[in-house]
């Protein structure tokens, strides 16, 4: 039966996930070049358009259609909203539209690739990203989100994963790692850090903003859970952010803003997979976990590779944490998953197969794309700058 409070709840969650895409084009704009801006920007805008014809043609089937062999959904079952009802559909909710769900689960494969844009600014053609998404979509998001959310072997196993700690962010931010050994270090680095920390900080808004219907909407109901869900996110938003500045101010000797919007962010990617698991003194604890981890992974990952925005760091590092804590934290009163060994072992044992699964096929998708058509910008366009390059256009306001 329908219940007409948890649609309005689901289309309130569907639209504040939706916002966080936008919010990630600001906060990556702001963070690089003034002339790179617009590149990365419409780098993720795009994948509202493509990410969603390609849910409507097959993605959604593949992801939520009937298993075969813990793998992979029946790819024509829901192909161009065929069975994708106006009415309740039991099998994936009760109480809700089953269009909507549809729609609910499209914001979040819109947004996880585009995360993996930040490790690669300023080095990747418009063109050669284009491909990339349509094949890291049908090749990684697709197939693992069915692992772990449409009924495939990892959650056969039990393997959980409220959110997308693994699904969205240990698939993009172990991914770009492949991504990057094929596109190799930038010949032209961002010396002056970034151009504009005021669309940094419209951008980091939204993503805050945006969190709470990216969490709190994973229980698909306007139910007391969702209270929970969505207190967890606030509370590890706070303490990652208070930590991880803190350790800024411990190293640098002096505050930052742009770091406590940093570990706000890693606070919210490690809680994501874990917050409809665990009570909000676990989530304040995994916040701050979250910040100290992912604060010494992105100083190493600055020394080791060129992962210009920090994604492997913050939401690789921060995805991969969350999903371990849940075998740590997860208290059996708020969804009936219990912490032990057991549940600690499949966790990481989920993450493992994600994340190597995510790093080799991205590799190959570059590496394939690549060989096609070189995908790298030469060091004269990064010179240059990529806006009137691939535009010409730029960021600049024309005063008449």
């Amino acid at each position: 039966m329908i219940v007409h409070g948890d649609v309005a709840f689901m289309i309130v969650s569907m639209v504040l996930v939706l916002i966080m895409t936008p919010g990630l084009a600001f906060f990556y704009g702001g963070l690089v070049e003034r002339k790179n801006a617009l590149t990365i920007m419409f780098q993720i805008f795009i994948a509202i358009g493509i990410v969603a014809l390609l849910w409507i043609f097959g993605g959604f089937s593949l992801v939520f259609g009937d298993d075969i062999g813990g793998v992979i959904g029946n790819p024509l079952q829901f192909f161009a909203f065929n069975d994708v009802t106006f009415t309740v559909d039991l099998r994936y909710s009760e109480t809700i539209p089953f269009i909507l769900f549809f729609m609910y689960q499209m914001m979040f494969a819109i947004i996880t690739a585009p995360l993996m844009t930040g490790a690669f600014a300023n080095r990747l053609t418009v063109s050669g990203w284009v491909k990339i998404l349509i094949l890291w979509m049908i090749l990684i998001y697709f197939p693992v989100a069915h692992w772990v959310w449409g009924g495939g072997f990892l959650s056969k196993l039990g393997f959980v994963d409220f959110a997308g700690g693994a699904v969205i962010h240990i698939t993009s931010g172990f991914g770009c790692l492949g991504g990057i050994y094929v596109l190799g270090e930038r010949k032209v680095k961002n010396e002056k850090g970034p151009f504009n920390l005021g669309l940094v900080a419209i951008g980091a808004g939204l993503l805050l903003f945006g969190w709470f219907g990216f969490n709190a909407g994973g229980t698909i109901a306007a139910a007391d859970i969702a209270a929970i869900v969505f207190t967890n996110t606030g509370v590890a938003s706070a303490s990652g952010m208070i930590v991880w500045l803190i350790l800024h101010v411990m190293y640098a000797k002096k505050a930052s803003f742009l770091e406590a919007i940093i570990g706000a962010i890693a606070g919210l990617a490690t809680v994501t997979p874990a917050s409809g698991y665990i009570t909000p003194l676990s989530a304040l604890i995994i916040g701050a976990l979250g910040a100290l981890v992912c604060f010494f992974c992105v100083e190493f990952e600055r020394k080791m590779w060129d992962d210009a925005l920090d994604v492997w760091g913050v939401h690789g590092m921060g995805g991969l944490l969350g999903i371990l804590l849940i075998g740590i934290f997860a208290d059996p009163r708020i969804n009936g998953v219990s912490a032990g060994l057991h549940q600690f072992l499949i966790q990481a044992l989920g993450a493992a197969i994600i994340g190597v699964y995510s790093i080799l096929v991205t590799f190959i998708i570059f590496k394939v794309v690549d060989m096609t058509k070189s995908i790298k910008v030469s060091e004269e366009i990064q010179r240059k700058g990529l806006d009137q390059e691939f535009f010409g256009e730029s960021y600049e306001t024309k005063m008449d």
